[in-house]
């Protein structure tokens, strides 16, 4: 099975370029199409596992895709808008997305909905999402759709944020992230607080892995940022 192909509906550029690049980095293949019209056309022919749908768009908005789209596929889509009005959420997901994030959003967050999305049975028993994917580090064992960790047979108790921060050192292992780079996938490219948020969120995770079981996971490269390693 390949990776799984998400479709960004999406016409402003640089969003739509920040998505796929977020969405390459973790692994899965995309495709972009900033116009309605077309976008609908390319679903009817093309085989994807997710549609990003924005909803103002040229030629054709996301609500009528989506409407159109339901009455050929099950495949998820997640609405993408810069409204907060309550009844556009209520009004795509009556027209059957599975999900709904306004403008601006947290990368991690959509991530997590995408990760879900996928999870979903599909009428067509297309499975897109391996239950058994794991991320592992010697003892370490992170279960990504069980939102589970485990360091031998002991389950380790996380926040949301310290589970998100550990994924994101584990999916890059033996890389060097910096502090920014962290920020910008953890807390989102729109978090503007203190940079040291990153250190104390470290050191709760060292309190919980690497002292708790006496074992060195989470390394300090001087200068630069932090590494987990084999």
């Amino acid at each position: 099975m390949g990776n799984p192909r998400i479709f960004i509906v999406e016409d402003e550029r640089r969003i739509a370029r920040f998505l796929q690049i977020e969405l390459e980095h973790e692994g899965y293949a995309t495709a972009v199409e900033d116009n309605g019209l077309r976008a609908f056309e390319r679903i009817a022919q093309e085989d994807y596992d997710l549609i990003l749908l924005d909803i103002m768009l040229p030629d054709m908005d996301g609500m009528t895709i989506c409407r159109k789209v339901r009455e050929i596929s099950d495949v998820p889509i997640i609405m993408l808008t810069a409204r907060d009005d309550v009844e556009d959420k209520v009004n795509g997901l009556d027209l059957g997305a599975d999900d709904y994030m306004t403008k601006p959003f947290a990368i991690q967050e959509l991530l997590a909905r995408v990760r879900n999305a996928l999870r979903k049975p599909r009428a067509d028993g297309r499975e897109v999402s391996p239950e058994g994917e794991k991320l592992q580090v010697r003892d370490l064992v992170m279960y990504p759709s069980r939102y589970e960790v485990r360091v031998g047979n002991e389950e380790v108790q996380l926040t949301k944020k310290e589970y998100s921060l550990l994924e994101y050192l584990l999916r890059n292992k033996r890389n060097v992230l910096t502090r920014d780079q962290i920020l910008q996938e953890v807390w989102g490219y729109d978090y503007t607080g203190d940079t040291n948020v990153v250190d104390v969120y470290i050191r709760y995770l060292r309190a919980k892995i690497d002292d708790h079981f006496g074992e060195k996971y989470i390394y300090t490269i001087r200068g630069v940022g932090y590494a987990i390693k084999d």
